[in-house]
């Protein structure tokens, strides 16, 4: 007989949370359902050889929680999910994705799966086989699969809406941007900045990427230390998070944050240090969320033009956020906070 841990756990504002140990398959993982009052929720699969459970579960919290407030954001009808996957990346199997997918079917719908961290849409395909509630594979008939191009659009947007702000108009023309990072969502953008008349800075711990970015878009290469000392307008955090923190950014030489990284502040004091330099900053999931966009249109029934559309979107709501930052007087990112508590839950 199959031996499998099924734990169920409570935490206040979560709706569930749920632990799976399938010894069989080597299956240890976690999904969070943090809100589903805009829709079902949604978030992509993480897999990484996490330290312990603990760590594990502290990652999915915080990632469930933070898709609520992103998708919130975005203005789509999606709540807030997520599941981490703890092992080792290299060691994937088919078993190990059957276990997964039986553990996906126990939550009927209310959490739909999508790549993260170290999942492949090869992943997601094992997966589907036995269980409905995928979406986001490469190649599949009604999906995008690579949603870089809508994400990078909508970064696109929130860069007009910052530079709008400073500047008085959103003219990218003569724009000085340095990018950490020129994967695809980076290159995208850096890309878009440089056809708008912009100037683009890069760095990337790819060799490839930035001769790619130098040979096509005419990028200047800086070392991955010396991006943060570049003199710019808009600084592009595009890579891991945290990289805003108390070492770094006393030496920003920009005028705002602007990025597709996820989780740029190392800690909620870093969005005071900015503040407080003033350099106005984007919080990255206002500005990121046109990955989650494009999974919806998929859910809907998949329209490229559609989902560039809705990432459109993203400049009215930077726009917002900047109106009401500046009339409190408060951090951007404290009021992007209130705004998706505001759309999550329907109070002011």
């Amino acid at each position: 007989m199959k031996k499998m841990l099924h734990e169920e756990l409570a935490f206040p504002g979560y709706e569930r949370v749920v632990y799976y140990d399938d010894p069989s398959a080597g299956l240890k993982a976690f999904v969070s359902i943090h809100n589903t009052n805009l829709g079902p929720s949604c978030g992509g699969i993480r897999m990484l050889p996490y330290a312990s459970k603990e760590e594990a579960l502290k990652d999915v919290l915080l990632l469930s929680k933070g898709m609520s407030y992103k998708s919130a954001l975005a203005g789509i009808g999606f709540g807030g999910g997520k599941s981490v996957i703890i092992g080792d990346p290299t060691k994937k199997t088919p078993q190990l994705f059957a276990a997964f997918a039986e553990f996906l079917e126990m939550f009927e719908g209310k959490y739909i799966a999508a790549k993260d961290m170290n999942i492949s849409s090869d992943d997601l395909m094992m997966i589907k086989q036995s269980s409905r509630y995928v979406l986001g594979i490469d190649g599949e008939a009604g999906s995008l699969g690579d949603p870089s191009p809508v994400t990078a659009r909508g970064i696109l947007r929130g860069l007009e809406a910052t530079v709008e702000q400073i500047y008085g108009s959103k003219s990218l023309k003569g724009l000085k941007v340095a990018f950490q990072g020129v994967g695809h969502v980076g290159y995208a953008t850096a890309e878009m900045v440089v056809k708008a008349g912009g100037e683009v800075w890069v760095t990337d711990i790819d060799q490839k990427a930035q001769d790619r970015a130098a040979k096509e878009l005419g990028a200047h290469v800086v070392s991955n230390d010396a991006i943060y000392d570049v003199a710019c307008d808009i600084f592009a955090p595009c890579a891991r998070g945290g990289s805003l923190n108390e070492k770094t950014i006393p030496r920003l030489n920009c005028r705002a944050v602007v990025g597709c990284a996820n989780n740029q502040l190392a800690t909620e004091q870093d969005g005071m240090r900015l503040l407080e330099r003033g350099i106005l900053y984007a919080p990255d999931y206002a500005v990121n969320s046109g990955g989650i966009i494009n999974i919806f249109v998929e859910y809907e029934g998949y329209d490229q033009q559609k989902a560039f559309s809705m990432a459109d979107g993203i400049y009215e709501t930077m726009t917002e956020i900047y109106s009401r930052a500046k009339s409190a007087n408060k951090a951007p990112f404290l009021v992007t906070d209130k705004l998706a508590e505001e759309r999550l839950y329907g109070r002011n």
